[in-house]
């Protein structure tokens, strides 16, 4: 029998958070009283993450797991946990416990109520920094205004989605995911639930640098919006008009003032070096979305599996082609 609900969690390095994770996914999801899963995705973790998955799953045929090749990333072990889950609704968590599982509940009763997506909106958020909470409140506002799609302010990961929108979402293999940005893109009928984001129950966070947030926040960017390439346009058209009104003013210095206040070096390397700087940042800008048009055209498979726990069921569907060692 196919379960009613899919629980994913993609994991990376979480072995003391696991039995914590499943004893309180389990207390929820057995007071829901329907046919449940777990899925847990571990994405190349360097602890015993992937032998805890193996433990639960000998303790509980209803957790399954799978075990990459290496790391592939957060978004890779999202999208591998959408293609082998078999619920009708699926639930997307972190593994951290950050994201409350007594909050599924109140996902679910939206879901009944006929919303294909229910994603939840963190109305605080406890053990974070004031940079962290500063640059996230910045990063939904700017991407909420820029991007052709309305992504939700303040949401996460932490979402339910109907079978239907999964299986759109599977139809998209893009290389560079955003799912924030690819479930809202997907459309259907979408709401939201308030909840109080936790801190980490153990371990370290996975996004705490800032290189990760910057390439997280670079890869939201470019793929729902082309307003860096239009930045880039307009500043060259700002540059332009800048230049011809300077050589106006030389001409005019020239031709009817004593002396020239624009003559010398220092006046000539600096307008070289601001031109430079322009041309670098808008080529860098280019070189950006060519980098992920490159992604797209190699064709890799998203992520590979190395192992996997309560899938070798016949009955199981297959995931796509390409993405399974």
């Amino acid at each position: 029998m196919k379960p009613t609900f899919s629980v994913i969690a993609p994991v990376y390095n979480e072995e003391p958070v696991l039995p914590a994770l499943y004893e309180r996914i389990h207390a929820v999801m057995e007071g829901v009283g329907e046919p449940w899963e777990l899925v847990l995705v571990d994405d190349g973790s360097r602890d015993r993450s992937a032998a805890v998955i193996a433990e639960l799953h000998q303790k509980d045929g209803r957790v399954k797991g799978l075990s990459f090749s290496r790391n592939f990333g957060f978004q890779e072990a999202v999208t591998a946990g959408m293609d082998y889950a078999q619920g009708q609704a699926v639930i997307l968590t972190d593994a951290d416990l950050q994201d409350p599982p007594e909050v599924i509940p109140e996902m679910i009763a939206k879901w009944r109520e006929g919303y294909d997506v229910v994603y939840g909106v963190r109305s605080e958020r406890e053990g974070e920094t004031w940079f962290k909470l500063a640059t996230a409140k910045l990063f939904y506002r700017i991407i909420h205004r820029i991007t052709s799609v309305n992504i939700p302010l303040d949401t996460g990961d932490f979402r339910l989605m109907d079978r239907r929108v999964v299986d759109a979402l599977g139809q998209m293999r893009e290389r560079n995911r955003f799912l924030r940005g690819m479930v809202p893109w997907v459309g259907f009928r979408q709401t939201g639930v308030y909840f109080k984001r936790a801190p980490r129950y153990a371990g370290e966070a996975k996004y705490s640098s800032v290189r990760r947030m910057v390439k997280f926040a670079m890869n939201a960017i470019t793929s729902f919006s082309y307003v860096p390439l239009q930045l880039a346009t307009f500043l060259g058209f700002i540059i332009a008009v800048l230049a011809g009104l300077a050589i106006l003013t030389v001409v005019l210095l020239r031709l009817f003032g004593p002396h020239d206040p624009l003559v010398g070096q220092a006046t000539t390397l600096v307008a070289v070096l601001f031109l430079g700087g322009v041309q670098l940042i808008s080529l860098g800008i280019i070189g950006e979305y060519l980098g992920r048009i490159y992604d797209e055209v190699k064709g890799r498979p998203l992520y590979l599996v190395q192992q996997q726990w309560g899938f070798d069921d016949p009955s199981t569907d297959v995931p796509p082609a390409g993405d399974s060692a």
